[in-house]
């Protein structure tokens, strides 16, 4: 709802916000085609909500890279002949900075 209206009053006069979540960028900060599609598509569904009259919020939403990120740096741990769990958390978190700055981080 928007900040004039309850949700029971938004839902009764048919003005329920639409909502998207918007991901952050890639931990390497590296853009590609795919990323321009997905923010068109929410820019053209963001615009045509609000031009139906409903509130749109288009909320900047967390983290979406870390689960690629931990993959990338456990595949290098495995080339090496180790695992996350054999070097432990404070040198796995070190890598994964590690790797994050290697790679141009955002």
């Amino acid at each position: 709802p928007d900040a004039k209206q309850t949700k029971e009053e938004a839902k009764a006069n048919g003005r329920e916000p639409y909502i998207l979540p918007m991901p952050p960028p890639n931990v390497t900060g590296r853009l590609h085609m795919g990323h321009a599609i997905f923010v068109a598509l929410q820019d053209v569904l963001a615009r045509f909500h609000r031009m139906r009259g409903r509130p749109v919020l288009w909320l900047p939403g967390t983290d979406h890279a870390g689960i690629a990120t931990q993959l990338q740096v456990e595949k290098a741990l495995i080339a090496e002949g180790t695992t996350r769990e054999e070097v432990g958390r404070e040198e796995f978190l070190r890598r994964v900075w590690e790797y994050k700055e290697e790679q141009g981080g955002a």
